[in-house]
């Protein structure tokens, strides 16, 4: 039992199957949402990396490259237990929740800053002399002029960081986060069955991820060519 939910073990696999199916929907509901969570974060952050990288000022823009290499270049678990354990010996104590969603866009967001640089400097070098030619500030050419056109470039590869993201929730286990797989993990331990189980949780990430490219690719063939329109 789990939750409250039982699950039948002895009428074949299609009955434990379908008994363990809520539990495991329910799980799929808290991937979900780490997984929106994280990639949202990633995309604010990441986006702000890209800028701050972009500054002239060596000052400005040396520390964000040395942070962005670091959050990049450690693993997603070392930066989970740091959040998780790490901080609460200086009273700094985060839900389970909050610190993988965390973790997750800290983790994606050097990789994102990336992405958001390599569709700023797509931008032809034309587009901001001519909004300096007509004496527009340096944030109103970058939010009106820079930023629509970039944005539809990187889309893909957000869309590739959106699932890259939702197959790393599982770690989040490790901080008692009871995500999909670590449910089927629980009902595996509990009945010696893990076939069962761990293949629906595999069918069911299947069914999340070609949903999630199948947005993508929707929203990549929505989005205008040009740059995204502002009023």
């Amino acid at each position: 039992m789990l939750f409250g939910i039982t699950w039948d073990t002895s009428n074949g696999d299609l009955a434990f199957a379908l008994s363990i199916l809520p539990i495991l929907l329910r799980g799929m509901v808290v991937t979900i949402q780490a997984t929106i969570a994280g990639f949202a974060i990633a995309m604010v952050l990441g986006l702000i990396f890209a800028v701050l990288k972009s500054v002239p000022l060596k000052i400005v823009s040396w520390p964000t490259i040395v942070i962005t290499e670091f959050f990049r270049d450690t693993p997603l678990l070392v930066q989970l237990f740091f959040l998780y354990y790490v901080l609460a010996d200086y009273n700094i104590i985060l839900p389970a929740f909050a610190t993988g969603a965390l973790a997750l866009g800290v983790q994606y967001s050097a990789y994102m800053a990336e992405v958001y640089r390599a569709g700023i400097e797509a931008v032809a070098k034309g587009q901001r002399e001519a909004a300096k030619a007509l004496d527009l500030s340096a944030s109103r050419t970058f939010t009106h002029i820079i930023l629509p056109q970039a944005v539809p470039r990187v889309v893909p590869a957000l869309g590739n960081y959106l699932v890259s993201i939702m197959k790393d929730v599982p770690v989040l286990s490790v901080v008692t986060v009871l995500e999909m797989l670590g449910v089927a993990r629980i009902i595996g331990d509990q009945t010696f069955n893990y076939l069962v189980p761990l293949s629906m949780v595999g069918g069911l990430y299947l069914i999340m991820t070609l949903v999630a490219s199948a947005l993508v690719r929707f929203v990549d063939a929505k989005l205008p060519k040009r740059g995204l329109p502002f009023k």
